[in-house]
């Protein structure tokens, strides 16, 4: 651990007696008392990294809120982001996902049961590839099957695999769906490919999300699997917040 971090002496300072505190003291005099006090009291470590992590969830959380407030459009109505379920439904699910998480396959049946429980769920999915260069691959042929109106076909199918989504894999699925290979390759080139896959690094980076699956429903920020139980409270609490 550096204890030179400017942020973490002064979580330790912040701890120490008052009369220590009152001195004036240099950057020597900072380390030998912070070093006295974690010899004499171990435990100070600990307090202080509670107090830096209470810190960076309020920050964090300050950050969210706003993204949430700034970019909702972008999140919910980006006309660059695949849409299934009810397109006009009146409460909309965001999930961001990669081809490759196990997770996200184990979410799947969870989604789709909500969707099959409500006909008022408009779901935007949002490409995050994440977990290596077969992702970015199926992400991109994912987003180009749109051009031959074959997405929703070609994602349930991909989440289906039970393999690692590699470029010999995913161009056997797009096959088994249909799609023209050769116009697929093409389209996986268009510049709104790469700019959906853009946006969706900036918006999880915003929103806080550090792996997938993650949702957005209403002003809940979800990481992790969740149950089909969990997202019909979050929907109904969203479309509840909008009468």
């Amino acid at each position: 651990m550096n204890f030179r971090t400017p942020i973490f002496t002064l979580a330790l300072t912040a701890l120490l007696p008052l009369p220590a505190v009152a001195e004036a003291l240099d950057e020597s005099r900072v380390k030998e008392l912070v070093l006295q006090a974690i010899r004499e009291n171990p435990e100070i470590v600990m307090e202080a990294v509670a107090i830096l992590e209470k810190r960076k969830a309020g920050e964090q959380a300050v950050v969210q809120a706003e993204t949430l407030k700034t970019q909702r459009n972008l999140i919910e109505n980006d006309p660059n982001a695949p849409v299934l379920g009810n397109p006009d439904g009146d409460v909309t699910v965001v999930e961001f996902f990669d081809y490759n998480c196990p997770y996200c396959r184990r979410v799947k049946p969870e989604v789709q049961a909500l969707l099959d429980a409500d006909p008022n769920v408009r779901l935007v999915y949002r490409e995050w590839p994440i977990l290596g260069d077969g992702s970015v691959f199926a992400a991109r042929a994912a987003l180009a099957a749109r051009k031959q109106g074959k997405y929703d076909a070609f994602h349930w199918a991909m989440m289906a695999n039970k393999g690692r989504a590699e470029e010999a894999s995913v161009m056997r699925i797009a096959e088994q769906v249909g799609l023209d290979l050769e116009q697929l390759r093409a389209d996986m080139q268009a510049p709104e490919v790469q700019q959906h896959i853009a946006t969706s690094m900036q918006l999880s980076q915003a929103l806080g999300f550090n792996g997938t699956p993650s949702f957005v429903i209403g002003e809940a920020l979800l990481p992790g699997f969740v149950e089909t139980a969990q997202l019909k409270e979050l929907v109904e609490a969203a479309r509840s917040a909008n009468r």
